[in-house]
């Protein structure tokens, strides 16, 4: 953290990490990593980060880590960021002033 603890960076990043849910890694979740670390021959770290979302039911993992998690994982919804919308975009779309 280069910008220092008081730094807005730093407090947002603080309060995203304050939002996170730590599962354990127990042994249907090991299992599961196993079966994708042969699958995709990805490495043990990445397999159980993949696993761990599965078994937690998120429907999306994202990654800026294109090498190791590509799209062609059919247990989960992989995204990376540039996937997303971006924040300031207007889901409405331009001229649709009903905002559904």
């Amino acid at each position: 953290m280069r910008a220092g603890l008081a730094s807005d960076e730093t407090k947002r990043l603080l309060e995203l990490v304050g939002r996170l849910d730590l599962y354990p890694l127990d042994d249907p979740t090991a299992h599961l990593a196993l079966s994708l670390a042969v699958s995709y021959g990805l490495r043990a770290a990445d397999s159980v980060h993949l696993a761990t979302a599965i078994a937690a039911g998120a429907d999306r993992f994202l990654t800026n880590n294109r090498t190791d998690f590509p799209k062609s994982i059919r247990e989960i919804d992989v995204i990376y960021p540039d996937d997303l919308p971006d924040p300031g975009d207007d889901p409405a779309g331009p001229g649709d002033e009903s905002g559904e």
